[in-house]
This record gives C-alpha cells, structure tokens and sequence, in this order.
C-alpha cells in the first residue's frame, strides 16, 4: 500500500450506497472504533461499517481493493496490543452484528458460529446442553477476534488456544472472495493448512465471517482450589512441579501480591495479600479428589499454605472473577493511568527464571506493576500501569517490555504466547529472524497485494526495514 493516506470520499460513497445508515461517520462512533485498551493513542476510522452477513463483507471488501482503502475489522475492542487501531484511516469493520449460533452439534462436539458471537454467550448456551467451549481469555472477546488474535487463557493448559480449536472457517479475502477452510473433522490432510494459516492472522490476510469450532462435554466434577506464597519464586516453583507431576490440570493460574490486594479493592474481599496460585480440577469425582490432593501435598514442598479448594459453583466464580478482572482492577489503582501489558512465554523449564528476571527488572521502576500468569503453559504478563503523559514513564516501561521479551526469547521462548504482535513488532524479527519475516510478507502480498487490511500490524504495511534496531520490520 502506498505510505500516502488515500482520500476515501469516493469509497465512502459507494459503501453508504451498498449499507445505508449501517456506514456511520459520527463522533462518537468514530470515537468508539479508534481505540482499545492498549497504551497506544486512538486513531479514528473515516468511517464504521456495520456488516451482518458474509456476503456484506465481501461486497464492502470489493469497494474498498477498487479504491484501495485500509480495513481494520473491530470486534469487542479488548485487545490489549492495538490490533483494532485504523493506524492509516479507512474503514473499521464492525462485526458484532454477525452474532448468530448456527449450529450446535452435541453428537460430533462441534459447534458453527459467526464471528461476532461473543464468549460469554456461547457459553451460556453450550452450557444449558451440557457443553463447554475450552477457551477462556477473560475478556468477553468476540470468537472472529479470538481467532484472528491466536487466542488463548486460562483453559489452554486441557483444552488448547483458538489453533487447536478452530477446525475450519469462512473468510474474505482483500478482494472480496470468499474462501472455506477445514472440515467438520478432527483431523485432515488436505493440502496446505489454511485454517492455521489465518488464525492469528490478526487480520492482516482476511476478514473472518464464521467458525467451526470444537466443544466439549462439561465435566462430571469440577474444583477450584487457591494457595498462597511468600514469594514469586516459590509459587512458580510449585507451579512447575504440580503440571511436572502429570496432574491433569485444567487451569493453573498465579497473581502476584499486588495482583491480589487490586482485586481485593474492587471487589470488597479479603483475600492473603501474598503470591497466589489457582488451580482447577475437571473429571470424575474420584479423579478431581485424587487430583486436588496430590496438588495439596505438592505446594507444601515450594512454602505453599493455606490450600483452600472447593466444589461449589459460586465460590469458584468468585476465583476465577478475580483472575479475569485483574487488569481492570490493577488499573482502578491509579486513575487515569495505561497498561502496558507483556505476553512472553516460555519453556516450563525456564519459567522460573524469567518471571525472576522480570521481578528483578521491574523493581524500582517509576510506575507500579503487577505480574500475572498461565504458568501451567510457561505464560505471563508484566502489566505496566503507566502514566501516558509521563514521558519517563512511558519511555522506561518500553524499555522494560523490550528488555524481558529479549529476556524471553533468549530462553527459547516468544515475545507473544496468546495475543499476537499488533503494533508491538520490533521483536518480531529478532524471535523468528529475518528471513522469517520476508516469508511473513510474501505471503501477505500474496493475499493482500494492495495491503489494506489492517495495515501496520504484525509488520510495517509500506515494506519497512528487515532489521533488529528497528520498529519497521
């Protein structure tokens, strides 16, 4: 795409023709689609579509390649890392019309969607069948920005990310052509991987419409246990060793102190203000006993006490809200402030050495923090609430970030386990090298020759610049 902003009045016209009142250009709409809960500074869309069919997104996909417009597809606009910012203008396209269940199929566990059904409900409906879909990332996200993002959670460490779980599904390509991938199967061979190829995609090579996805049954007995520490070191340690353990785990999630006295503020409770593990149990009852007691007697042996865990519905609700709710909470702490928020992961063997280095690296530093995790999959978050119009701030957080994701991938890890790049690229071309990256963007040009979708996310929309000092890779 070419660096200059294109003039979308002729587009705009030709997308009001086709929508209606469903093409919105007011302030407060415009607003509303310029940002996230990212750090980054809004940027308003020229304009918002409201789409409710595939067939919707392929004609507005068609207008916009003739007239070489940005789209940027918005969901829920919970990301955390700028996906759904219009960095260049153009067209946000507003999928949460497209919120239809479609099917429901109990015999093969499967379950088809459109991409603007939101987490929860699905939930709620799987639930009143006796099912469950396994990913959980704590914000009500929209399934299409799930997929889109390579969405994980607090589920991952039984059940998989979105790429274990989306077994086939309906995009627009930058040209307005519709293309299916994967099948109703649980496994299939078929030429290349498309379905892999355009989740966690982040919206760089096509619009996503539907979903085919895999649910499960709901567990016979379900437990939710807590524990706490003295310190982050010995609750990643005890961490380690439980999912080391074989213990089938269905979640194992840590808070930090300070994670925990922010939602003790939120929520009115009184929970130790000390490290923190979660866990849960999912299976029969003989098994979710056996697996709550081995887990019992494990944490011990890393300085864990106070082992509290129970089967009833709303106490583990109440856990589990304080693990979702943690950002929101941390940042009710200072008023006004940003987060920026880490997603490195790492091999189990080295989690306890680099939630160590990320302790030591954010101790003294000019803003408070909190460190959260899915230590289960070698996953946490350094989340740095910020001062945006602190300079020094924002400039030592940066600092921080780049410096434990360097940290990360030294350690044989990534700089993202579950929420994609965004605007974050500058480690992109360190994690994966350059040669990496110019086959990341020949496949972009491949399906997106123009490159107007989601411009400047994953890599620099105009080429940019293969090399480690820079942010343009």
């Amino acid at each position: 795409m070419d660096s200059h902003r294109p003039t979308p009045t002729a587009a705009l016209g030709e997308l009001r023709g086709l929508l209606r009142r469903r093409l919105d250009t007011s302030p407060a709409v415009l607003d509303l689609h310029g940002r996230d809960e990212s750090p980054f500074a809004p940027r308003r869309p020229d304009a918002v579509a409201f789409v409710h069919s595939t067939d919707e997104v392929a004609a507005v996909l068609r207008i916009c390649s003739e007239h070489r417009l940005p789209v940027v597809p918005f969901g829920a606009g919970s990301s955390v890392d700028g996906h759904v910012l219009p960095t260049r203008g153009g067209l946000s396209l507003d999928l949460t019309g497209m919120d239809r269940i479609l099917e429901v199929d109990a015999d093969d566990l499967i379950v088809r969607v459109e991409a603007g059904v939101r987490r929860v409900a699905l939930g709620e409906r799987l639930g009143r069948e006796g099912l469950l879909f396994g990913v959980d990332p704590g914000a009500d996200a929209t399934l299409g920005g799930m997929a889109a993002t390579g969405a994980s959670g607090t589920l991952a460490l039984r059940y998989g990310s979105m790429r274990e779980n989306v077994l086939g599904l309906t995009a627009v390509l930058a040209d307005g052509r519709v293309i299916r991938t994967g099948a109703a199967t649980r496994k299939s061979s078929a030429g290349y991987d498309l379905t892999r190829l355009l989740v966690g995609s982040e919206g760089t090579l096509a619009v996503i419409t539907e979903l085919t996805l895999k649910i499960h049954g709901i567990p016979e007995r379900i437990a939710a246990a807590a524990c706490s520490f003295s310190s982050l070191a010995q609750g990643v340690a005890a961490a380690v060793a439980i999912v080391g353990s074989g213990i089938p785990l269905a979640r194992c999630e840590f808070l930090d102190a300070a994670a925990i006295r922010a939602v003790d503020a939120r929520f009115g409770t009184h929970s130790p203000e000390r490290p923190t593990l979660f866990f849960e149990f999912h299976g029969s009852p003989a098994s979710v006993a056996a697996d709550a007691a081995a887990a019992e007697a494990i944490a011990p042996l890393h300085g864990g006490d106070d082992f509290r865990w129970s089967l009833d519905q709303a106490e583990r609700d109440r856990l589990w809200r304080a693990r979702h709710e943690v950002l929101f909470a941390s940042l009710a702490t200072r008023p006004d402030c940003r987060a920026l928020s880490t997603d490195v992961c790492v091999p189990r063997s080295r989690l306890a050495e680099c939630v160590a280095a990320a302790e030591s690296l954010l101790v003294g530093a000019p803003f408070p923090f909190v460190i959260i995790g899915h230590l289960g999959d070698g996953n946490f978050h350094a989340i740095l609430l910020i001062d945006p119009e602190e300079p020094s701030e924002v400039a030592a957080a940066e600092g921080a970030a780049e410096r434990l994701t360097e940290i990360a991938i030294g350690f044989g890890g990534t700089s993202s386990g579950e929420r994609g790049i965004g605007l974050g690229k500058w480690a992109l071309v360190r994690e994966v090298g350059i040669e990496g990256v110019v086959v990341m963007r020949s496949i972009k040009r491949a399906l997106d020759p123009l490159g107007i979708l989601n411009p400047d996310k994953i890599f620099a929309a105009d080429g940019g610049r293969d090399g480690p000092d820079g942010l343009r890779v």
